[in-house]
């Protein structure tokens, strides 16, 4: 029998991520994605294509236990990869380092490298535009902050530039692919990127336009609420913000320090460290999307390319960010080592070993965490993941880190939107500094509070 889902399924059982892939090509149905309550994107039409179960989504939605995963994906797009290894999949070469020429690391999040290579592969004629995420011009009229657009010249491609974590979908800019010939390139988290390689299986104009996909090393997918929480702790009003910067640089400070910049429709400009802020700890999983708790995709394992942070010294605290890149694709690979002759990359060649150094707590939460999450998942769709289900590897206190985790992840959906309700922000704020509280003292600290925190979630 013929698997089959429907986006109510995927949306009920917690596992979508809001890519936006299964509305992309029922907009004739009057399908579309949009804000649910929590500050998070889903797919939203017709009732009669929210509950019709489809095969065709159950093959091409990112979290659909009837998909090929991340392995199943990358051993046919990247036959040619010499080497693989659990952390990075597939790969020909591994760097760390910056781009060395103009200005593209001084305006990226980090070393610049993503951006660089977006905009060689528009000069060099090998793309006719890039999907990616920009700000909004007008977040009131647009209702958003951030969303994909297609970008056709350098300078559009180079304001896309910095991290954005805010939710976004591709729904859109899969139909002006589908719609105008021509060849393009994709840059996304890993599961957008593995959602746009199930479509390109299923569409061959898909298949024949999108040349490239340029991946993101990922943590988790944040809510809108986040934002929105920034101003809140800024003092100022979240419909007042007209961008967001969620990590600015500056030379007193290493590249792990981040700082948050708000900018308001009247000028005026507040910024605040995100260790300041109740919800700035990323390993306590506020405003987390509930699916990122299913993912084992850590480095975009099916990309052409995929870049990230690299966390370890002494690149953590070179304030002025550094990559590290896994180069899968062979016409990539070149380029990049082209560019490294030419000296116009300062790249230097490292192993999967010190990737996976550079990202050790998303992995752990990948693979450790995911394997306790798997175990103890008791009802709706089970996800086929390449971590199999263990309760007992974690020891207590990190099966009780993974639980915060996960209910901090949750809560803080509800209290935020409580708090909206009754446009009462210190009712989310108080609870967060609690939560914050009780989490640092179990992960960070082994105290007497750590200690008490650890017998009542262990009963």
């Amino acid at each position: 029998m013929t698997a089959a889902l429907s986006p109510r399924e995927m949306v009920r059982s917690g596992l979508c991520i809001g890519c936006g892939g299964c509305a992309a090509h029922a907009a004739a149905r009057g399908a579309a994605m949009a804000f649910d309550g929590h500050g998070l994107l889903r797919p939203s039409g017709p009732g009669d294509w929210y509950r019709e179960r489809s095969p065709a989504l159950a093959r091409t939605c990112p979290f659909s236990p009837h998909a090929a995963n991340e392995d199943e994906l990358a051993a046919r797009l990247f036959t040619g990869a010499p080497q693989a290894d659990a952390a990075t999949g597939r790969y020909r070469a591994a760097y760390v380092g910056h781009v060395a020429e103009q200005d593209f690391r001084s305006r990226g999040s980090s070393g610049g490298l993503a951006s660089w290579l977006a905009v060689e592969l528009l000069r060099r004629g090998r793309i006719d535009a890039l999907a990616h995420v920009a700000a909004c011009d007008e977040p009131r009229r647009d209702g958003r902050l951030f969303r994909y657009r297609l970008s056709r010249s350098e300078g559009e491609i180079r304001a896309g530039a910095q991290s954005r974590y805010y939710p976004v979908e591709l729904s859109q800019v899969l139909a002006g692919i589908l719609a105008v010939p021509g060849r393009y390139a994709v840059v996304g988290i890993p599961c957008f990127v593995k959602a746009v390689q199930l479509l390109r299986r299923e569409h061959p104009l898909l298949r024949e336009r999108i040349r490239y996909t340029l991946g993101l090393f990922c943590g988790h997918m944040k809510s809108a609420r986040f934002a929105d929480s920034l101003a809140w702790q800024m003092g100022v009003a979240p419909d007042e913000v007209r961008a967001v910067a969620f990590r600015t640089k500056a030379p007193q400070r290493p590249a792990n320090w981040y700082r948050a910049r708000l900018a308001m429709g009247d000028g005026r400009v507040v910024e605040q460290d995100w260790w300041h802020l109740v919800d700035g700890d990323w390993g306590a999983g506020f405003f987390m999307d509930p699916a990122c708790n299913f993912c084992d995709d850590v480095m975009a394992e099916t990309a052409d390319v995929s870049f990230g942070d690299a966390w370890v010294e002494p690149y953590a605290s070179d304030w002025q960010g550094t990559n590290v890149v896994v180069a899968r694709s062979a016409e990539v690979a070149a380029l990049l080592e082209e560019a490294v002759a030419q000296g116009r990359l300062a790249l230097a060649p490292v192993d999967a070993a010190f990737v996976a150094r550079t990202q050790a707590a998303g992995l752990r939460q990948r693979r450790e965490g995911l394997a306790y999450r798997l175990a103890r998942r008791r009802a709706g769709i089970v996800p086929r993941k390449r971590v199999a289900p263990d309760a007992q590897r974690p020891n207590a206190r990190r099966r009780l880190i993974y639980r915060m985790r996960r209910s901090i992840s949750r809560w803080s959906h509800r209290m935020f939107r409580l708090a909206r309700r009754f446009g009462a922000p210190w009712l989310y704020l108080r609870w967060a500094r609690l939560a914050l509280a009780a989490y640092h003292a179990l992960a960070y600290h082994r105290g007497r509070w750590g200690r008490l925190v650890e017998r009542i979630g262990l009963r």
